[in-house]
């Protein structure tokens, strides 16, 4: 099998070049987190984005671009991407909630915060905001999952395949330094990844996001911070915190993901106080490159709905 792409021009350059985009950092829990700005400004509504695991901002672009007349702030994940790992906290859920408080914190949101995540991100979001006391902020007006992890990932289709991961992650974890970071960054591995996720048969689409995967899914840190978070991703799911997040929330779910069935995800939707599901056909666990004008259709229609925007 070849790793190289053929055609890799993004099929949303157009829309997402429109966009006007900021970079900005913050210092948070001994850190540096680098985060991006797109948007107005000024805009009443900020959506606050944070992306899956092993992936970096690059990831919900697609969606952002569909979505001009919100103000949305997609940060790299300590570790991953462009920022630096936490330091005193572990990369796990309740670090990586505690850096999402603070992180929201430091925004000082003028007007209605509304909070994104997904993937291993919706786990994120859910943990932070399911471990507030009482009044504790953040307050946002409402809640998107998009791909929620809604069941523990060795109940999914692919069971085994989440096996084999955790065995090949076991085995980076054992061996020396240096062959387990190359492990981990192994492009022929990342390649198998990607063609198992993707569902789309368009060569040219298929193509971009095979290079997308090789590009960003090895921009992390350190073989310690990957390790951390994939323990996290496979030990949680947002089902343990939904009865007690109250917020409106959408939950925008794959027909066809390997992840979480979408029989869970109809099961999870009824454990939230206030959330409703939309499903999309005909793709699996990578909406945000296969389905992102249909999955921002679903966002503005719930923020419209919720006369959030």
């Amino acid at each position: 099998m070849t790793t190289s792409t053929r055609n890799t021009a993004s099929p949303y350059a157009d829309a997402l070049g429109r966009l006007p985009v900021r970079r900005g950092e913050m210092e948070l829990l001994g850190g540096t987190t680098r985060y991006w700005d797109y948007g107005d400004p000024e805009a009443g509504v900020t959506v606050v984005v944070v992306h899956g695991f092993r992936g970096d901002h690059h990831g919900l672009e697609p969606v952002v671009a569909q979505l001009p007349q919100l103000r949305m702030v997609s940060p790299d994940l300590p570790g991953f991407g462009e920022s630096t790992p936490l330091v005193g906290a572990a990369h796990d859920i309740e670090g990586y909630s505690e850096w999402l408080r603070a992180f929201v914190a430091g925004l000082d949101v003028r007007g209605t915060l509304v909070l994104l995540g997904h993937s291993f991100g919706s786990i994120v979001v859910s943990g932070a905001l399911a471990a507030r006391g009482a009044g504790d902020p953040p307050h946002p007006a409402s809640v998107i999952l998009v791909n929620p992890i809604g069941q523990p990932a060795l109940k999914g289709p692919r069971g085994v395949l989440t096996r084999l991961a955790i065995f090949y992650y076991w085995l980076a974890a054992v061996l020396p330094e240096r062959l387990g970071f190359a492990l981990l960054r192994n492009r022929v591995i990342v390649r198998v990844m990607s063609e198992a996720m993707a569902k789309t048969r368009e060569p040219g689409l298929r193509a971009w996001i095979h290079d997308q995967h090789h590009r960003y899914f090895s921009a992390f840190s350190d073989r310690r911070v990957v390790l951390e978070a994939f323990r996290a991703s496979v030990s949680h799911d947002v089902s343990e915190y939904a009865a007690r997040i109250p917020e409106p929330t959408l939950l925008v779910a794959a027909v066809d993901d390997d992840i979480t069935p979408i029989a869970a995800e109809r099961r999870l939707c009824e454990v939230f106080p206030d959330a409703r599901l939309v499903e999309i056909a005909g793709v699996g666990h990578l909406i945000h490159y296969e389905k992102p004008v249909e999955a921002a259709a679903a966002i503005r229609s719930f923020l419209t709905t919720e006369e959030t925007v």
